[in-house]
């Protein structure tokens, strides 16, 4: 009969049930590879963050004492002509903000950017992001990459994402922040782009910093931001709007160590912070191979930043402190607001409350 072994009806059921199994199995691979790229371009940001910076310039002194000795005297003295480049915006790129390594980065969490309000290109910003968490993932995927396609959705936007100046003395280090449009958090730089560079521009400052850093754990929405007014008067002074943004998810990649206020741990770690301008932290995520082991890749969980409603600030050259409380305070209050009207989206119970310190 048709149905018994050996016949064509049987012989093509065994077939397409072969190929259903090879397309699972080669379903089941490309999934795991997928996986794999995503957690080793996460890797590479997070090793090039930690210890590109002084590798580079180790292997640099290194060179200095080998037959190639010319090749580092070269690169300093291209790097004395370029000292200040990036207190004038750097060298941004479109091909590495375009580099497909940034779309496995925003897959792995994944992170996303949502806009609530246009932004005119008639006016210069300083968007406030909270919280730092341990390494600011969110900050760096959505603004200085085009993974999130933020110029797409905010066209005519020029977004520089501002980070230690001390970043930038480190050889190789500066030149691949630069290419993300990452620049130097110091008043010469800011003072630059907001005034000589024409409109248009959008600074972001993690306005919380390594204080906040310190605090950063699952489960916890606090932003350090009560007698941070610096940003305030920099925008006063320039007539840039403040934008508060909030990016929900950034304290749960990473677990960290909490030294308590008054411990030796915490000692240590506030005279760096004071002296040094980072505050060292004890963190792990989990390993390359394995969730179940430690490692320095963070967890995947989701990364929503939430870009706010722009504030209008007047420009004043010489603005009082009646004025930086003024505006200093409707920007918490906008913060808060902008934090409760979207927590219940993003997995955040409606009795969760932002922890203004």
């Amino acid at each position: 009969e048709e149905g018994e072994a050996g016949s064509p009806l049987s012989t093509g059921s065994s077939i397409l049930s072969a190929l259903q199994d090879l397309f699972s199995i080669t379903w089941l691979n490309r999934s795991k590879v997928e996986k794999q790229l995503q957690m080793i371009s996460v890797l590479q940001w997070v090793l090039s963050f930690l210890v590109l910076g002084v590798a580079c310039s180790a292997i640099l002194m290194y060179t200095f004492c080998t037959d190639c000795w010319l090749i580092a005297v070269l690169y300093f003295t291209w790097l004395a002509f370029d000292w200040n480049t990036p207190q004038k915006g750097g060298r941004r790129s479109q091909w590495v903000r375009n580099w497909a390594v940034w779309r496995y980065f925003r897959d792995y969490f994944p992170i996303q950017l949502v806009k609530t309000h246009n932004l005119v290109t008639t006016r210069n910003y300083i968007f406030g992001y909270h919280p730092h968490g341990i390494m600011g993932l969110g900050a760096f995927c959505n603004f200085s990459t085009e993974a999130t396609e933020v110029s797409k959705k905010f066209p005519g936007i020029r977004p520089y994402l501002a980070t230690l100046a001390g970043n930038f003395r480190m050889p190789v280090l500066r030149e691949y922040l630069m290419s993300g449009g990452i620049c130097p958090v110091n008043r010469d730089t800011i003072d630059y782009l907001l005034s000589k560079n024409g409109s248009g521009n959008a600074i972001i400052i993690v306005v919380g910093g390594a204080a906040e850093s310190l605090s950063s754990m699952p489960g916890k929405n606090a932003v350090t931001l009560r007698n941070r007014k610096g940003f305030v008067k920099l925008a006063l002074r320039h007539g840039a709007d403040l934008v508060p943004t909030y990016s929900f998810g950034e304290n749960e990649v990473y677990k960290q160590v909490i030294f308590e206020e008054g411990s030796w741990g915490r000692w240590v770690q506030k005279k760096f912070q004071k002296y040094i301008g980072f505050a060292p932290c004890i963190f792990h995520g989990r390993g390359l191979f394995s969730s179940d082991t430690w490692g320095l890749v963070p967890y995947s969980k989701p990364i929503t930043t939430v870009v706010g409603e722009p504030i209008t600030i007047p420009k004043l050259e010489h603005p009082t402190q009646q004025d930086i409380d003024l505006y200093h305070a409707m920007y918490m209050e906008a913060l808060v607001k902008l934090f409760d009207k979207h927590k219940t989206k993003f997995g955040l119970p409606e009795t969760e409350v932002l922890e203004v310190n």
